[in-house]
């Protein structure tokens, strides 16, 4: 079972159908959607300020969510994906964003509706990325706009997918 912790007199809270595997961790201010998934070694630590996540969000393997001590906070929209290995400090991240495997989000940095962060990306305090657009590199720099519907169908799929996964875990723990 995953560790949920309470932290300076907050509970973490659980939407309903959530997969949080058995080594991730959640910590203190962490408010939680419907429908999402927190992977092995995925740490969200609400201790210091808040985490809010929305409903079919997947936190993939080894991401840490933090916030800076009475400063920023977390917030991830609804249909988000978070790849592997991927640190959100103190960012804003809107409906159906992408942020690829080893991305790194720093304080303030807000990701637009539907936006692609590529694998790898640095992207520096207080950095507004626009909706439907894809940053690359260190530091992130904005790459190409993406075609809705396009990115939409992908980053939808992969967001559809993972409740899939976790069904799978599910399964086993009946």
């Amino acid at each position: 079972m995953a560790l949920i912790k309470s932290v300076r007199g907050f509970d973490p809270q659980i939407g309903k159908d959530c997969f949080l595997a058995e080594n991730a961790t959640v910590v203190g201010d962490v408010i939680m959607g419907d429908g999402c998934s927190v992977w092995f070694n995925a740490v969200l630590r609400g201790d210091v300020n808040s985490i809010r996540i929305g409903n079919h969000v997947n936190i993939q393997d080894g991401s840490v969510l933090h916030t800076l001590y009475e400063k920023s906070t977390v917030e991830i929209g609804d249909y988000v994906s978070i790849g592997h290995n991927v640190t959100v400090h103190g960012a804003k991240i809107d409906n159906y964003a992408l942020i690829g495997m080893g991305a790194i989000l720093l304080d303030y940095a807000e990701v637009g509706e539907g936006a692609i962060v590529a694998a790898g990306a640095l992207v520096l305090s207080n950095t507004k990325i626009p909706p439907y657009t894809l940053w690359a590199g260190v530091p992130a720099k904005f790459v190409k706009n993406v075609e809705p519907a396009q990115t939409n169908e992908m980053n939808r799929k992969i967001a559809h997918n993972y409740a899939m996964y976790a069904g799978w875990f599910k399964e086993e723990e009946k």
